[in-house]
């Protein structure tokens, strides 16, 4: 008896592995909300993934470059608690504004606002003005998995998809005391449990056309590296 019991076991933990992978696998493959091509090749998937968070630095172009190519696409966006997002800045980044929605002042209910807007919208953006409680992180988190939608969160975020930040600003277009600035590069660095070890990659945001897009070294590539 006490064999078929350890091989009952056996069989059910193998039943149960093989369960995960095959969910896994089929996470793994859902389709991604799509991101320009400089930012994709450092996420997990190329794209944003539906039913995951990602926590992102303070950069508002960091969050409209995310924004962009989701809502051009037709997917509606949402920003709850950012009071001082600029539109016309969010527009010459490339969002659709069309597709943007804004709840500057969430109060103290944030986090049930958000989730009531993951509810309707695929796509969005929070600032926590405080800690939430774990319990409301997990159901919150359930909530966009059930409706597939993808959560930004500026700041700290407890298991994320991805953090995303950027760092290392330098302008270009400036000559000896004059000229006009025609962008900004950056370093791009994702941390991701998919790594194992953080991408990192230079980008400009913003180019010259306002968006995002790769920063050209001498030998024409973009420097993508694993940080060590």
């Amino acid at each position: 008896m006490g064999n078929v019991a350890v091989r009952d076991v056996a069989s059910t933990v193998d039943g149960l592995r093989a369960q995960l992978e095959r969910m896994q696998g089929r996470r793994l493959e859902t389709p991604v909300l799509p991101v320009p091509q400089a930012l994709a090749t450092l996420l997990p998937g190329g794209g944003l993934r539906p039913g995951a968070s990602y926590s992102l630095g303070r950069s508002m172009s960091l969050l409209f470059a995310l924004f962009a190519r989701p809502s051009q696409d037709g997917a509606w966006c949402a920003a709850v608690g950012m009071p001082h997002l600029g539109a016309e800045a969010a527009r010459a980044a490339g969002v659709d504004l069309s597709r943007l929605v804004l709840i500057p002042e969430p109060g103290e209910r944030w986090l049930a606002v958000t989730a009531a807007i993951a509810d309707v919208l695929p796509v969005v953006a929070v600032r926590p003005p405080a800690r939430a409680k774990d319990g409301d992180i997990a159901r919150l988190a359930g909530r966009m998995r059930e409706r597939e939608a993808v959560l930004l969160v500026q700041g700290p975020w407890p298991q994320t998809e991805a953090m995303i930040d950027v760092g290392d600003p330098s302008w270009s277009g400036i000559g000896e005391g004059y000229g006009l600035l025609e962008g900004r590069e950056l370093t791009v660095t994702v941390t991701s449990r998919r790594f194992p070890r953080p991408r990192t990659g230079r980008v400009l945001l913003p180019d010259a056309a306002g968006a995002v897009s790769r920063a050209v070294t001498p030998d024409h590539g973009m420097p993508l590296r694993a940080v060590s």
